[in-house]
């Protein structure tokens, strides 16, 4: 029998609570010198950002229902970074190591969050100062297409992580995957399997901001040939 012609199942997790997402505050840059001084993520690059307790056991608690859920996965992937990687290990503890060796385990940058540019470890003051056209810029442009001083516009992104999914439609046809990513990631992946318009896809619609260790599943779907949302932002937690 013919194996489907795209994964059977995609399952996509943004990564559990990482130590700059409370530095943070969901705010786009640091509150101020105390708020970024204070935090032990100041100078950190992106992909070594760690995940914080409350992250790890985010991570460890969602662990026994997704493996009662989905069982085990042909292939695992993660971005790279270390909180992706974190809340892999977190997931996988609830697995048996027979059950882990069934897996395959692969990185891949096409996953990586986005890259915010130069602004990354300034305070709200800092950006305002140095990028005073950004504000403007960014309402006329709207948050998927605008671009960040020196990093990635959301639109750019859906460029690396459409041929993330046009590997895995090539190469993991008939099969179950796992992907650990980020909120900006998983944005542009739905946008692409989802078929959204600029309008959708510049911000999410009340209440569908990517939680941390939130599951997102698609299912092949025989009749439209194609991979269908089934769930999304779930937490086990």
């Amino acid at each position: 029998m013919a194996k489907d012609p795209k994964p059977a199942q995609l399952v996509i997790i943004r990564h559990a609570e990482s130590m700059r997402n409370v530095a943070k505050k969901g705010t786009t840059y640091f509150a101020d010198e105390y708020a970024r001084s204070s935090s032990r993520v100041d100078g950190v690059p992106d992909h070594k950002i760690e995940l914080t307790p409350t992250g790890w056991e985010q991570a460890r608690k969602s662990g026994p229902a997704i493996r009662e859920r989905f069982g085990v996965f042909d292939y695992v992937y993660t971005s790279g970074y270390v909180r992706t990687e974190q809340t892999k290990e977190g997931v996988l503890e609830a697995y048996t190591p027979e059950e882990r060796a069934l897996m395959k385990f692969r990185q891949n940058p096409f996953l990586r969050e986005r890259d915010p540019g130069y602004t990354y470890n300034m305070t709200t003051e800092e950006a305002e100062r140095n990028f005073s056209y950004l504000k403007e810029y960014w309402e006329m442009f709207g948050s998927f297409l605008a671009v960040p001083p020196g990093g990635e516009s959301l639109a750019w992104m859906m460029e690396r992580t459409r041929l993330w999914l046009n590997m895995i439609f090539e190469r993991r046809m008939g099969q179950k995957v796992l992907a650990f990513t980020h909120g900006g990631t998983k944005r542009c992946l739905r946008a692409t399997l989802e078929h959204w318009d600029y309008d959708q896809a510049t911000t999410w619609p009340p209440g569908q901001s990517p939680k941390n260790c939130g599951v997102t599943v698609y299912d092949f779907n025989s009749r439209e040939q194609r991979l269908v949302l089934s769930d999304y932002n779930t937490i086990y937690y």
